[in-house]
């Protein structure tokens, strides 16, 4: 059942948190928090989704808040760093910050950034990780089909893992997925699962190797996990760059799925300067644990926006939960 709106307001926390290097053009993470009987969840959709959107992002955060999880399958989950589109020599100190971790995805057609300002991001990942680890790029749907055969020939030498969404739609996925395929480099969907009308269409149509299943995004874990049976595709639990109660809905999330063949993008905690828990979800050994961190009241003062912000996530909060209510035809 759709909880009435005081249940959320009463206990709802908005904050703006510091990343510690720009991230797909921002620096600071806002989020608004809140807790229902199972503990604390978040919203936090990007502030330029819409309404409809969003109100997928609150069906996940209600559900985490208020019903109990799947049963775990697994008590830690293996975790990749996240390299923002940084200079070659800002690498190192990026990924000191993900002890442990193998895998590395890093961010690449990043807006203003030329193709060789990416071969020289991966070459300084593959000199991190040497030889035995594992490197999957993200292009964020930035590049045309021309753009992207012509990069993942550029960078195919790195050894990719697999490239992530370098293409918008559908149609395109499917194209250079088709040209690169001797190439042995598997595409991976995540924006053509989250940010369309029907997430299987991606797999219908064969555009993919696997898919990113974002908890928050596609209304939680039971909606991805029922994504993840009918899609049929190995699947990836990444975050959207949340707190530390995001990233533990994904952790569930991940525990949760009957195999987990991929380091997850769950480790992103360490690209924050601040978060909402005294023992914020951060890798140790390359895993995170599958657990409910607590929100710290202090944290919460600490990080709080102003007024102005707070209303505008209340109302925002609000529109999208009458989406809900009219959803579920509920008055």
């Amino acid at each position: 059942m759709l909880p009435p709106m005081t249940d959320l307001t009463e206990t709802a926390r908005v904050v703006a948190l510091p990343l510690r290097q720009k991230f797909r053009g921002i620096t600071t993470r806002e989020a608004l928090v809140f807790r229902g009987p199972e503990g604390w969840s978040e919203f936090s959709p990007f502030l330029e989704y819409d309404d409809c959107e969003a109100s997928l992002w609150l069906a996940a955060a209600i559900e985490f808040a208020f019903e109990p999880t799947p049963t775990a399958l697994r008590d830690r989950i293996p975790v990749n760093a996240t390299l923002p589109a940084v200079s070659p020599d800002q690498v190192a100190t990026v990924l000191d910050a993900f002890p442990g971790c193998r895998t590395v995805k890093v961010k690449v057609a990043d807006i203003g950034q030329q193709l060789s300002d990416d071969v020289a991001r991966v070459a300084a990942v593959r000199a991190y990780l040497g030889p035995e680890g594992r490197i999957r790029i993200d292009a964020n749907a930035n590049w045309n089909v021309d753009e992207a055969e012509h990069a993942i020939h550029a960078l195919a030498g790195f050894d990719l893992e697999y490239v992530e969404q370098p293409c918008a739609s559908i149609d395109e996925l499917a194209e250079i997925r088709e040209r690169v395929k001797y190439m042995l480099i598997p595409i991976a969907a995540d924006e053509s699962v989250r940010r369309v009308t029907d997430p299987l269409d991606v797999a219908r149509a064969g555009a993919a190797d696997l898919l990113v299943l974002k908890a928050q995004p596609l209304g939680g874990i039971r909606a991805s996990l029922a994504i993840a049976t009918a899609a049929g595709l190995p699947v990836v639990v990444s975050s959207a760059l949340d707190t530390s109660i995001g990233l533990a809905l994904g952790a569930h999330l991940a525990a949760a799925l009957p195999t987990l063949e991929f380091d997850c993008g769950l480790g992103t905690a360490a690209l924050l300067a601040a978060d909402v828990c005294r023992s914020p979800l951060l890798p140790v050994d390359g895993y995170i644990p599958v657990w409910r961190p607590n929100v710290d009241p202090e944290l919460l003062h600490q990080n709080a926006v102003s007024p102005e912000r707070t209303a505008w996530w209340l109302a925002r909060l609000e529109r999208c939960h009458e989406l809900l209510a009219a959803e579920h035809g509920v008055n």
